[in-house]
């Protein structure tokens, strides 16, 4: 091969030096701010148990009554697919799949609750069961993938029995074998960044207390105020939350009737879906777009109990709500009841089988410089990658199937769905 040609430039390499110096405080800014997405599965629900009722068996019970609810209002594929509007060619694909993941998996991820649903008589008793019960389920193979408690929120009235709560939770954690590599702990009804931080120091003293690592306890916010999405000095104060967190907020939880009672929105037209929902979710979404925290939406309060009649009007609205939330990126949504979890699996298979064989195909061809009818970036062979693992997570997609369509492996596509900085300008790994 001959000698390649010489390339003239104008800028002496002093130029691009001292730009990079300047740009080296933003470069370290960008890197702290927004390491992006953790690569890590994200549960697709959060169910919540009050704290008085939580026991051994919940998890199980939760699968049995929903598969019971199956049988008595939609005991085949057909039929259920008629209820929730499933086209023929996914009907038995997807009724199957939820049948398995309700024996198999039940509850993703399950909050024992000490907030709004606790109404028990000794709350010390009932955190420190908790904490036994947590830690003796993952000893013996029978949690839920992620599992924690949701304490009392950062308000004056009842700051200090949320701070008890949670020293009694997490020190029964550790007295019952340490901290599971599944714990969430969800603190409620933030409205300012200084509560966010004032936990942040509580978990830094619980950490020093018994030697763990720094930052090893993470937390979610949830979203229950119109101050924590507009502060007074008119910013994005859930911005403000996520950094006064300094690493530890792992996620961001719309409470859809707290927030839109804030909002002085009527009990008939609260749902995760009225236009004040929509608004406090977008601000959400765009604060937690590239820092790692993941964003959830609430839940409906329309339980699927009674009449097969009102069954399947319930089933049919949670059906309707989730996948909605699907299409607009918000992959986890809190149940309220064991009748909700068959639609919350029907949506999501649905979703992820419905768009399986195309997004395979686009990210084969983007990683093989194939080509096709769709010229894809970097950033969407992301979103491919990510889409993909999702369905693999939840049960939706067979790690079989989508090496097959895709020709990549587990370990391929977790590059493409969490580069790291920088890797979105590149090509396949």
């Amino acid at each position: 091969m001959g000698q390649q040609e010489k390339v003239a430039t104008s800028l002496a390499g002093a130029v691009s030096e001292g730009i990079s110096a300047s740009l080296a405080a933003v470069d370290a800014e960008l890197d702290r701010r927004y390491p992006g997405d953790p690569g890590t599965r994200q549960p697709v629900h959060t169910v919540y148990v009050p704290g008085n009722v939580f026991d051994a068996g919940t998890i199980r019970s939760w699968g049995d009554q929903a598969l019971a609810a199956l049988d008595e209002h939609a005991a085949d594929a057909r039929s259920f697919a008629a209820v929730l509007g499933l086209p023929d060619a996914l009907a038995e694909d997807v009724y199957g799949r939820v049948r398995a993941k309700l024996e198999r998996e039940p509850i993703e991820d399950l909050r024992v609750d000490f907030e709004d649903g606790y109404a028990g008589k000794d709350e010390d008793q009932d955190a420190a069961r908790a904490a036994r019960l947590i830690s003796e389920a993952y000893e013996n193979g029978t949690a839920a993938p992620y599992m924690g408690i949701r304490m009392k929120c950062m308000e004056a009235a009842v700051r200090d029995r949320g701070i008890r709560t949670t020293d009694i939770f997490l020190t029964g954690l550790m007295e019952n074998g340490g901290l599971p590599d599944g714990l969430v702990l969800t603190l409620p009804k933030v409205t300012y960044p200084e509560q966010v931080s004032a936990f942040v120091r509580l978990l830094e003293a619980f950490e020093k207390a018994h030697g763990l690592d720094a930052g090893r306890l993470g937390f979610e916010i949830q979203i229950e105020t119109s101050q924590s999405i507009l502060a007074a000095d008119g910013t994005a104060a859930v911005a403000r939350m996520i950094d006064a967190a300094e690493g530890r907020a792992t996620g961001l939880h719309y409470g859809t009737f707290d927030y839109s009672a804030c909002l002085g929105v009527s009990a008939a037209y609260q749902a995760s879906d009225h236009p004040a929902a929509d608004h406090a979710k977008a601000i959400m979404q765009v604060a937690a777009a590239g820092t790692g925290v993941r964003v959830s939406d609430g839940s409906t309060n329309v339980l699927p109990v009674g009449s097969t009649e009102h069954v399947h009007e319930a089933w049919r609205l949670h059906y309707g709500l989730t996948r909605r939330a699907l299409a607009r990126a918000y992959y986890q949504g809190w149940d309220m009841h064991p009748g909700h979890i068959p639609t919350r699996y029907a949506a999501v298979f649905a979703f992820y089988r419905e768009g399986f064989e195309a997004a395979a195909k686009r990210l084969s061809a983007y990683a093989n410089h194939a080509g096709g009818d769709v010229m894809d970036e970097p950033a969407t062979a992301k979103a491919l990658g990510s889409y993909l693992l999702r369905g693999i997570d939840c049960g939706a997609l067979d790690t079989a199937e989508v090496d097959a369509l895709t020709g990549l492996t587990r370990a391929d596509l977790d590059r493409f769905a969490a580069p790291r900085r920088g890797d979105l300008t590149g090509t396949a790994p």
